[in-house]
């Protein structure tokens, strides 16, 4: 028995998690932008920058996704034995869960900042810092996932 079915879900795991979190995060964030944006425009960079920060999260389980699949044959590679199938799947637990729950709380933190920013538009840089750092946690857990991923022993890539 192979682990290609372990494999996949591995790649679904990490794509689809970090994905609902950062839609969670961008679509919260959009909607206070969109406010802010019906009453001045010339906010729209500013706007545009905080709203997109979320999404990052979907990116990295992307990324992690992607070399998955790379590895375990469905896009080259070999196909993997049980064993490193089910090794993919602890490995994309990392972003999926740290994905979803950071996009979310840093949508929370755009939506923060985007409401001090219509304010007072010089607030802008704590704002970003603000955000930012909840971005340090998807890092972590993008990192944590991407090294396990390119460990797993007896595929070489």
């Amino acid at each position: 028995m192979n682990g290609v079915l372990f494999a996949i879900l591995a790649a679904t795991i990490a794509t689809v998690l970090a994905g609902i979190g950062s839609a969670k995060g961008v679509g919260g964030a959009a909607q206070a932008s969109m406010g802010v944006l019906s009453e001045d425009s010339s906010m729209f960079g500013k706007m545009l920058v905080l709203t997109l920060l979320p999404g990052t999260q979907g990116l990295y389980g992307f990324i992690v996704g992607f070399i998955i699949m790379i590895r375990c044959g469905i896009l080259g590679g070999t196909e993997p034995t049980l064993l490193q199938g089910l090794s993919y799947v602890a490995a994309s637990l990392a972003i999926g869960i740290g994905g979803l729950v950071s996009g979310i709380a840093q949508g929370k933190a755009a939506v923060s900042g985007i409401s001090m920013c219509a304010k007072d538009g010089s607030n802008f840089s704590k704002a970003m810092v603000s955000v930012t750092l909840v971005e340090i946690y998807a890092l972590l857990a993008f990192i944590v996932s991407l090294l396990m991923v390119i460990s797993i022993p007896g595929i070489n890539m």
